[in-house]
């Protein structure tokens, strides 16, 4: 299926590969993590490469698009903005435009003459969306629908608006960090859960192509409770950063507090250490967080997590040049995950020489320059740090 390049590979990525005539792609986030921006510097990059397209925006003036273009520094020469929320001029316009690619900011705030709810209802949200929708099917033209999001998260307005796009993006960030992921929920036209990685600069998003390098840190001076694994994001592999702190809790109840994993999970976790490895922590405040701001859904994480509390327990170093990455089972086994090699690929690629994987994960040929310790129960994995 021919693919239409942004200009920003990440992005692409994320989108597996470039937009597709005719598709609709909805973009959610929480307020001011760059969503308008990441769109005008697309539409800005489009328009230079002789695309036609139309920015519309229900929220802000063209005065406030200028400026931003202006502040941003993109070429602005043939980028067409309007300021409108009445889904009926807009169609208008667009059958006088013609655009290639379209972008609405956002779904939420346009409203349509034939409805007399106020915009941001559920039934205005749907009908602009279907009515949009219809418009690219036809056309062949790409529409970018930018999304408001609950405070719980998720994207406002009635679900079947994820189920009428072809393409559901979040862009997630934390506050503190100038860091921004772009992730694919959906998509019709693509993997699902590709990660494209932007960094928050006084001149717009910049693309972060090697993003293994901002999240894993590898300072002289280290300390216990810190190991890196290899996870895997849509098609790509990634290597993280997985810290845990033990201490000796103070109260009658221990904490545990996860930051980017599954806090029931690692619960779970220090059950089978307890009685697969003969390892107490029922005394101890357990902290674990994924460093950057990533958030790890897959098994995989399972071994790191515990080698990360072994070794903050046991004030131990763990190696600097050691990943891990396996799934531990109930019973106490190491249990394999999905593409092993090109997650050891990935690692020796950035200078690991040590690795501890699950057996079956354990390649006929090790990477050069890299040791591969294969273990089988939780009790190997702790003997071999």
């Amino acid at each position: 299926m021919p693919r239409l390049g942004t200009g920003l590979g990440e992005f692409d990525h994320a989108l597996g590969g470039g937009l597709v005539a005719g598709s609709v792609i909805l973009i959610g986030g929480d307020p001011g993590i760059g969503k308008s921006t990441l769109l005008l510097q697309m539409l800005a990059a489009l328009t230079a490469a002789g695309v036609r397209t139309l920015y519309v925006s229900a929220e802000e003036s063209a005065e406030q698009i200028g400026g931003r273009a202006q502040r941003l520094e993109l070429p602005r020469r043939g980028l067409r903005a309007l300021a409108e929320n009445s889904l009926e001029r807009i169609l208008e316009l667009i059958a006088k435009e013609r655009p290639q690619v379209l972008v609405v900011d956002s779904i939420q705030t346009v409203y349509t003459d034939t409805l007399q709810s106020a915009p941001g209802s559920v039934s205005q949200v749907r009908e602009c969306a279907a009515q949009l929708v219809r418009l690219a099917k036809q056309s062949g033209m790409t529409v970018l629908l930018a999304g408001h999001v609950t405070k719980e998260g998720a994207l406002a307005g009635p679900r079947v608006l994820e189920h009428m796009v072809d393409t559901v993006l979040y862009f997630e960030g934390d506050t503190g960090s100038r860091f921004r992921v772009i992730r694919a929920v959906k998509n019709r036209f693509g993997a699902v859960n590709e990660l494209g990685v932007f960094a928050m600069t006084d001149v717009g998003l910049r693309q972060v192509s090697n993003p293994s390098a901002i999240f894993i840190s590898r300072p002289e001076e280290r300390s216990a409770g810190s190991v890196v694994m290899v996870t895997r994001e849509g098609t790509r592999p990634l290597l993280v950063e997985v810290q845990a702190l033990v201490d000796d809790a103070h109260g009658a109840n221990p904490r545990r507090v996860c930051v980017g994993l599954d806090q029931n999970r690692l619960a779970m976790l220090l059950a089978v250490l307890h009685r697969h490895a003969g390892i107490v922590t029922f005394n101890q405040d357990i902290f674990v967080n994924v460093v950057g701001g990533v958030r790890i859904g897959e098994t995989a994480a399972d071994l790191p997590v515990l080698l990360a509390v072994v070794s903050s327990l046991r004030d131990r170093l763990l190696s600097r040049d050691l990943v891990v990455f396996g799934e531990v089972g109930l019973s106490g086994e190491i249990r394999p995950v999905q593409n092993g090699p090109e997650r050891l690929k990935e690692a020796a690629k950035h200078g690991f020489t040590r690795a501890i994987v699950p057996r079956a994960n354990a390649p006929k040929t090790a990477p050069d320059g890299m040791e591969v310790i294969a273990v089988q129960r939780l009790g190997d994995a702790v003997e071999s740090i």
